[in-house]
C-alpha cells in the first residue's frame, strides 16, 4: 500500500500499561485472550454509562459563549528573544480556564464538560510553543540520534502481562479501521484492532510506512516517548494550563480556537470526522484520517492543529476532579501543574496524564473534545495512531518542568 493511502484513510493505535508500568493492551478478543482492557481515547467517558444514540447536530449553527469566562490579560507580547525553529512566542496572562457545553447535543448535556468545570481564573508565565506538532520527520532527527526504541516497538514481557502466552507477546498499537457498516456506538471494538508491528515508522503495521509523510504528525506516542524527545530537544511537555492559554489565543469564552463557529463561513478549521461515524469519513475538510501539520489557518498566537488532527499529550496527571478542587480556593492559580497523582474514577488505579486538541475521529455525533476548553486522558503507555504531542519551551531555560503551584 503506498504511504498517501495509508495515511488518508485508517487511523490509530494504542498500547496501555497498568500502574506498575505493565502493559493491558487494548486487543480485540481474537488477539489477546478475549480481554479488553480500557477504553479508547476518543470515547466519550459518558457513553459508557448513557450507550448514545447517533446524534445529528447543525455543524454550522452558531455556538452561544458559555458563563463564567472574564476576559483575558495578556502579558506584554514582545519576545524575549529571536523565536527558536519552528517555534511561536506566547506571552502568558490570566484567562478563564475549563469549558461548559454550548452544542446541541441530545444525549449528553453539559455532562460530557464534567470535568472541564467549574470555568475558572489561571496565570501563566510566557513560553515559547511549537507551532505545528512533531512530525515524523523531526521524530526521526531524534531517533537517528539517541537510538531511542518507543513502546510500541518493544515486546511486552511475561512479567508485564502475566498468564498471557508467549505467543501473543508482541509489539504493536492499535488501529483504526472504519467498519463496513452502521454500527451502534456503544462498543468500540467494531472499529479499533491490534496490529502486531504498528509503531511510528509503521502505522498500519508492518506492510505500512511513512515514506513522504515526513511533514504528517509523529504518531503511536506514549507519553514516555513524547517526554524523551522534548528532553532532547531541550524543551518540555506544557502543562494543561500553558496548553489551553494557547490554543485559545488570546479569545476568551468561545467554544472553538478560532471563535463562536465550527465551520465560519462554510470554511472548515480543523481535521476532524465528517460524515457517519465510525463508518464513513466524507472528508469534508479535505482529510479523511490524518492531515499534514499546518493545513488550516492558525489561531491567534502563530500555532496550527490546536484543534482536531492528533491529540497531544500535556505535563499534567489527569484527575477527573482536579477543577473543582483548585476552583475552591477562589484566587487566580499560578502556573498550576496538574495534581501530585492521577485519579480516573472510571478506571481506578489507572495512571493517565492530560491530552488536549482532540482528533481526526472527533464528530459532535461521539466525541466534541476538539472545543478548545475540553479535556482529554489516556494511560501513560498507551500509544495509537490518533495520539501525537509539541513541545514547549521556556525563555532562557532547557529544563524540565519548572516550580509551579501543585494541588493535592
Amino acid at each position: 500500500m503506498s504511504s498517501n493511502q495509508t495515511v488518508d484513510k485508517n487511523n490509530p493505535l494504542r498500547i496501555k500499561q497498568n500502574n506498575q508500568g505493565k502493559v493491558v493492551l487494548l486487543l480485540l478478543p481474537i488477539l489477546i485472550l478475549g480481554v479488553i482492557s480500557y477504553w479508547v481515547t476518543d470515547k466519550n467517558p459518558e457513553e459508557t454509562a448513557k450507550q448514545k444514540k447517533l446524534i445529528s447536530v447543525d455543524k454550522t449553527a452558531q455556538a452561544s459563549i458559555a458563563k463564567g469566562f472574564a476576559p483575558t490579560i495578556s502579558n506584554p507580547a514582545t519576545s524575549p528573544g529571536k523565536a527558536p525553529d519552528g517555534m511561536a512566542w506566547i506571552p502568558g496572562g490570566t484567562f478563564s480556564m475549563g469549558a461548559t457545553d454550548p452544542t446541541t447535543l441530545q444525549d449528553g448535556g453539559q455532562e460530557p464538560m464534567n470535568d472541564a468545570r467549574p470555568v475558572h481564573r489561571v496565570y501563566v508565565d510566557g513560553f515559547w510553543m511549537d507551532k505545528t506538532e512533531v512530525t515524523n520527520a523531526e521524530f526521526r532527527q531524534f531517533v537517528k540520534a539517541t537510538g531511542y526504541v518507543t513502546t510500541a516497538e518493544k515486546k511486552p514481557t511475561p512479567e508485564d502481562l502475566p498468564g498471557v502466552p508467549d505467543d501473543k507477546l508482541v509489539a504493536g498499537s492499535i488501529v483504526f479501521f472504519p467498519p463496513q457498516q452502521q454500527v451502534q456506538l456503544n462498543d468500540y471494538r467494531q472499529w479499533w484492532r491490534f496490529v502486531p508491528g504498528a509503531n511510528w515508522k509503521h502505522p498500519y503495521g508492518p506492510d505500512s510506512n511513512i515514506e513522504g509523510m515526513d511533514n504528517y504528525p509523529v504518531v503511536h506516542i506514549t507519553y514516555a516517548d513524547a517526554k524523551a524527545y522534548a528532553k532532547w530537544a531541550g524543551k518540555r511537555l506544557p502543562t494543561e494550563a500553558e496548553w489551553e492559554f494557547a490554543a485559545r489565543g488570546g479569545l476568551s469564552g468561545k467554544p472553538y480556537v478560532w471563535g463562536d463557529q465550527l465551520t465560519p463561513g462554510g470554511k472548515w478549521m480543523a481535521n476532524i470526522f465528517e460524515g457517519h461515524f465510525p463508518e464513513s469519513d466524507d472528508a469534508a475538510d479535505r482529510y479523511a484520517g490524518i492531515a499534514p501539520v499546518a493545513q488550516y489557518p492558525a489561531n491567534g498566537y502563530g500555532l496550527y492543529d490546536m484543534a482536531g488532527n492528533v491529540w497531544e499529550w500535556c505535563h499534567d496527571w489527569y484527575r477527573a476532579d482536579y477543577y473543582r478542587q483548585i476552583a475552591m480556593t477562589n484566587d487566580i492559580v499560578n502556573n498550576p501543574q496538574g495534581p501530585d497523582a492521577p485519579n480516573d474514577p472510571q478506571e481506578p488505579g489507572v495512571p493517565k496524564r492530560v491530552q488536549r486538541g482532540g482528533s481526526f475521529l472527533c464528530t459532535n455525533q461521539y466525541c466534541t473534545r476538539y472545543m478548545v476548553g475540553t479535556r482529554g486522558k489516556e494511560e501513560i503507555n498507551s500509544s495509537t495512531n490518533h495520539i501525537g504531542f509539541r513541545c514547549i519551551k521556556s525563555p532562557g531555560t532547557q529544563s524540565p518542568q519548572g516550580a509551579g503551584t501543585q494541588h493535592r
